[in-house]
């Protein structure tokens, strides 16, 4: 008899479909049939049933805080079970020891961490019977019986364990010492909080600090454009002044100059240049696509599109969702005319069918089998669903997936981009831009509403001829202002993680960047930025990342070590993904980890003597002074205004500690017209009653610079503008 050990509960449940069982407490029992002739029991972790120990466990004097006990090193790393989870572990564990059992199944999910999942709880259970791996790309019944009945040697997938245990052990050496480290020196400085540092969200961190100073150092200037309204034979279009294609005037005076000489004057088109773009349609989804794609049109955070996109799997309408990549095999392309058969009788999608390209099989835009690695891309698949029958946010993601595969079997969008020059009584040139859509191809399906021209850079034009004379038929003054950078949404800090390679000057490093994807992987970046969430790092406010003021003073901290650079992701990704096909050895890179570790050390301790935060409210950052119920630290900021209660920072917003008790409603907006509000304003605002000028509110197009002051009638916060 075979035990099978998922890496989930519903994912257990999935691998016994296909056969007769029946449920016991932590198992199922799969009854003897063609591919199981003496019957098999599936049982499952809950994800991670195991840890590694903490420091203290290999040395009592490691659990407290010093730089005298840096750096920690374990000479062996230990695993351990994690409280909560015993009592699967020990179902586990019987199953393996049971004399029926021959062989182990590892069937966690197809990666280096399903690897790493089973082969530790195996480890600790001591296992010592033949092993196979199950590696399949969905939970379908056709998927399940064929991966069965393919099972590859244990031996051929054993490198990813490695993989994922040097990854973490790794991760724990620098984490931990990097993090206390940091910490203990932050606290000489008279700051009291805990700094967490990662390999990975670090410099995601970095990377988020550096747009909110080039928000804060944003410089915003007026300009004015000249748009002039043409008259050619009873053709009306619009062109902008320029010159050398720089459309924008520093001086109103100037712009007027230009009107006036403008006001009826003859105008000739000088030349008129039209160019052909051929859009293909876009590449099949990975995850970073999906949670991108999710995050614009839906603001799904992108751990959201992966909880929703892995039930979506469990549930075995779509293929594995922590896939990297866009392409599919050529087996998998076999498929696709059932399920796009099937797809073509639902309502949500017959608008699509019949489709404009009959067959992919033969596109290497789509199908490589040379460019899929562990999983293809993510695909629905033949078990296809109607989407009304699904939950709102579920039926969301799989219309995605869904339209994506079929806007691959769509035309391309032929798009005709035109440019005129137009002259002035011989002097001045303005510019017009225009474009026709020749064939919407793909567009049809993922931009379906997105064909319209929305302003005059788009605007659609009529008959032209070069050399065709007219007139000036008015003139206008357009003002505007330059805008700062935005803030990353969630979604865009997804591919800004991935692309974090293109910072480093280094082209090797670049190169490897872009051959692991970048800061993290597919199956973690959504964790990354949750736990920057978690650790107070960043806010995620109506969809757009704010870095708090401890965020701030950890990458100021950090400064230009090798901590905050995707540097260091970059060598220990290449090291990695040499491990996982078995071309290095886990030992030399752990002592490289080591050596690292050190390195961090040595740096941070000559950093403190440079430290200067002086631009960073530390009062934010501070030793708290109050507890909720949960016990959770909360920062107090001054007295409410409305009763006896005290202000505290809520993390969203500062509100009233009586709120609870005496219904108090007293709140103060954290995020005003894209300004942080910091405790230390609040506390201005609420002992003085008035903040300092805070510069850089935006209202529309326009930012100002303002006082906050509280109205002790409304309790409402008003402006006192700077004059």
């Amino acid at each position: 008899m075979k035990l099978i050990i998922a890496e989930k509960p519903d994912q257990g449940a999935k691998l016994a479909a296909p056969f007769s069982s029946k449920k016991q407490a932590g198992f199922i029992e799969i009854s003897p049939n063609d591919t199981f002739p003496k019957g098999a029991l599936v049982t499952w972790a809950v994800g991670h049933l195991c840890e590694l120990v903490p420091p203290d466990y290999y040395h009592p004097h490691w659990k407290k805080w010093s730089l005298k006990n840096l750096p920690i090193i374990p000479e062996q790393f230990q695993h351990r079970v994690i409280t909560s989870k015993w009592k699967q572990f020990n179902i586990i564990k019987r199953l393996i020891h049971d004399q029926r059992i021959t062989e182990i199944i590892i069937a966690g999910d197809a990666g280096r961490e399903g690897e790493a999942i089973i082969r530790i709880v195996l480890t600790l259970c001591k296992n010592s019977k033949p092993m196979k791996r199950l590696w399949i790309s969905s939970l379908t019944k056709n998927a399940v019986l064929t991966g069965f009945n393919h099972l590859l040697d244990e031996a051929e997938t054993r490198s990813l364990y490695y993989e994922a245990l040097s990854r973490s052990c790794a991760d724990w050496i620098v984490g931990i010492n990097a993090s206390r480290a940091y910490t203990l020196l932050l606290q000489q400085k008279g700051i009291k909080d805990i700094f967490s540092i990662g390999r990975v969200q670090t410099p995601t961190l970095a990377l988020i600090v550096q747009r909110e100073k080039e928000i804060e150092t944003f410089k915003q200037e007026e300009f004015w454009e000249v748009v002039a309204t043409f008259h050619m034979n009873n053709n009306q279009y619009k062109g902008k002044w320029h010159k050398e294609n720089d459309s924008r005037l520093k001086e109103k005076e100037l712009a007027e100059k230009i009107r006036r000489f403008c006001v009826h004057k003859e105008a000739t088109i000088q030349s008129i240049e039209k160019k052909r773009k051929d859009f293909k349609p876009p590449f099949l989804l990975n995850l970073s696509n999906l949670q991108a794609l999710a995050n614009k049109r839906f603001k799904y955070s992108p751990q959201k599109t992966l909880d929703i996109a892995q039930k979506l799997y469990t549930k075995g309408i779509i293929s594995y969702p922590r896939s990297d990549s866009n392409f599919i095999t050529k087996e998998e392309a076999k498929m696709l005319p059932d399920i796009l058969f099937k797809l073509s009788k639902l309502e949500h999608f017959e608008k699509y069918f019949p489709l404009q390209v009959e067959s992919i099989l033969n596109n290497k835009r789509y199908v490589n089998d040379k460019k899929v690695s562990d999983h293809y891309a993510i695909i629905p698949t033949e078990q296809v669903t109607n989407p009304t029958k699904l939950q709102s946010e579920e039926s969301n993601i799989y219309i995605l997936i869904v339209e994506q595969l079929i806007a691959a079997h769509y035309k391309s969008a032929i798009i005709d981009y035109t440019t005129i020059q137009t002259l002035v009584d011989n002097r001045a040139t303005f510019l017009t831009k225009g474009k026709e859509i020749v064939q919407a191809g793909w567009r049809e399906v993922l931009y379906k509403n997105d064909d319209k021209a929305s302003n005059d850079e788009d605007q659609q034009l009529p008959a032209l001829r070069e050399g065709e004379s007219g007139h000036v038929f008015d003139v206008d003054i357009k003002s505007g202002k330059t805008q700062p950078p935005k803030r990353f949404t969630e979604g865009e800090l997804i591919t800004v993680m991935k692309t974090a390679g293109k910072a480093l000057d280094d082209k090797e490093l670049v190169h490897i960047l872009k051959n692991t994807e970048g800061l993290g992987t597919e199956a973690t970046r959504a964790g990354i930025i949750q736990v920057l969430k978690d650790r107070k790092y960043i806010q995620v406010i109506k969809n757009q990342v704010f870095v708090t003021e401890k965020g701030k003073l950890l990458v100021e901290a950090v400064g230009d070590s090798i901590l905050a650079s995707p540097e260091m992701t970059a060598k220990w990704e290449k090291r990695l993904s040499e491990i996982g096909e078995g071309k290095a050895a886990p030992k030399i890179f752990i002592e490289q980890a080591k050596n690292l570790a050190c390195n961090v050390l040595e740096t941070a301790n000559k950093q403190v003597e440079n430290w200067d935060f002086k631009n960073i409210d530390i009062s934010s950052i501070e030793s708290f002074s109050s507890k909720n119920k949960k016990g959770r630290r909360q920062t107090v900021v001054g007295k409410c205004k409305k009763c006896d209660g005290q202000i505290i920072d809520k993390g969203s917003f500062y509100g009233c500690s009586n709120y609870r008790n005496t219904n108090c409603s007293f709140t103060l907006s954290k995020i005003l017209l894209g300004k942080t509000i910091t405790q230390t304003q609040v506390k201005k605002l609420l002992t003085k009653g008035k903040t300092d000028i805070i510069h850089g509110f935006k209202k529309n197009s326009k930012t100002f610079n303002a006082s906050l002051i509280l109205n002790t009638t409304t309790y409402k916060l008003e402006f006192k503008w700077d004059n």
